[in-house]
């Protein structure tokens, strides 16, 4: 039998980078009901750091290149400026939170992307992650707040989606939790015209997103987490939305089915 309700909140790098927008969505996260785990990515932070260190950023169809100097700036920028200022804000609002890269408690643990057409250098693909210690906090009432950084469990950090990070810990917990999964951003859903904010879909099948994703509709880094949310489901997960960050109250946004 089922327990609790679960909701896993994924905010992009954009929402982390606007003070008010930011503020706004830690509002409305720290009123939802049951237990909670907030994911957020700070990509932006992590490129304009770099800049200032002279470290070029280099990316390849959405995706950061991490090398040996911009893992050392991921990881002080994701797991460090972004993750304890949210942690800090979430305890001036009441929620007890911790904030956790992969690699505290072996939360997460991941392999090294193998090289195929593109080298992404130090950036992990998912393992496994320990529902075990993330129920244990979870059931303290703590709410976990994770980076999007990962580990081999070899001694190295890796960079890792955040969009992913989010997937595979509401498939850990599928079993444990009724769990929903809201990846929010700065759109109010996916989209049939980009440039027109009310064509929200509001439902996509996986029927849909294949047919969405032929004709174009769906296309750049929307793929990939459709692609997650999908699994997401198939695993158990009870429902999964794509929502503006200011919506994650699950009554907006496009539902995936």
């Amino acid at each position: 039998m089922k327990k609790d309700f679960l909701t896993i909140v994924k905010v992009g790098g954009a929402i982390v980078e606007d003070k008010e927008q930011l503020e706004l969505l830690l509002d409305n996260f720290s009123a939802i009901p049951g237990h909670r785990i907030l994911v957020h990515g700070g990509g932006r932070r992590a490129t304009q750091v770099a800049a200032r260190l002279g470290i070029e950023s280099k990316m390849v169809n959405g995706r950061r290149i991490t090398d040996s100097d911009m893992l050392e700036v991921v990881t002080m920028v994701y797991g460090g400026l972004v993750n304890k200022n949210i942690v800090a804000r979430l305890q001036a609002r009441g929620v007890n939170a911790i904030g956790l890269t992969g690699a505290d408690m072996d939360v997460i643990r991941s392999h090294r992307r193998p090289v195929k057409d593109i080298d992404y250098g130090f950036v992990g693909d998912v393992d496994r992650v320990d529902a075990d210690q993330l129920e244990v906090l979870l059931e303290k009432g703590i709410t976990p707040v994770l980076a999007p950084l990962t580990h081999d469990g070899q001694g190295t950090m890796l960079n890792t989606n955040a969009d992913t990070i989010a997937s595979v810990a509401a498939q850990a917990l599928a079993d444990r939790y009724e769990v929903t999964l809201i990846y929010c951003f700065e759109k109010p859903g996916v989209l049939s015209d980009p440039d027109d904010d009310t064509s929200v879909i509001p439902h996509i099948t996986r029927e849909d997103f294949t047919r969405l994703t032929a004709d174009g509709t769906i296309s750049g880094g929307m793929i990939p987490k459709i692609e997650n949310a999908l699994q997401a489901l198939e695993a158990g997960v009870r429902r999964v939305i794509i929502t503006l960050a200011t919506a994650i109250d699950g009554q907006h946004g496009t539902i995936i089915e």
